[in-house]
């Protein structure tokens, strides 16, 4: 990769790092490929946000979907969705790794509901914007989701060989 090449992939993220975003109430969409750095990238702005004192939420998708369906049971669902609204920056990591249930559907909508204009959200996935409609799976519950989540959003598209691989340098 060229130095222009390198600059020109960094330039959106270094200028994330100011964290004027935050301040707008505006979201942060990380998508690539296994392993190219989205969770680093997504930790890194949030890190940035808590050191310009806003509250930072890191979560994976995978596992915050099970809590609040166990919150339903054990009366913390209120709880756990009032601290997810009132965080200044809400990390999700993984998001569309798998089917959503109706369930998963309506309680991404009621945390976004809650965020919109009032909170950040960054969310790293291994699927492109275009293609998270489909995966929400309800087309209604879909188009309500994304429109509080994605107009409103910066989305930075990262490629490259994983850096996990054996062999890289470190």
């Amino acid at each position: 990769m060229s130095i222009t090449g390198i600059h020109a992939a960094w330039t959106a993220p270094a200028r994330l790092m100011s964290s004027n975003w935050v301040k707008a109430h505006q979201n942060v969409l990380i998508c690539g490929p296994t392993g190219v750095g989205k969770t680093f990238l997504a930790c890194a702005l949030a890190n940035q946000a808590c050191r310009q004192g806003h509250s930072v939420l890191y979560v994976r998708l995978p596992r915050l979907l099970p809590t609040l369906a166990i919150g339903r049971g054990d009366g913390s669902y209120a709880k756990s969705l009032a601290q997810l609204a009132k965080t200044d920056v809400l990390v999700i990591d993984d998001w569309a790794l798998a089917p959503l249930t109706d369930e998963g559907r309506r309680d991404i909508l009621e945390i976004f509901d809650d965020r919109h204009g009032a909170r950040s959200t960054i969310i790293t996935s291994q699927l492109p914007v275009q293609h998270w409609h489909a995966s929400i799976g309800d087309p209604t519950l879909a188009d309500a989701i994304l429109d509080r989540l994605v107009h409103q959003a910066h989305s930075l598209d990262l490629d490259g060989e994983s850096l996990r691989k054996k062999g890289k340098p470190e």
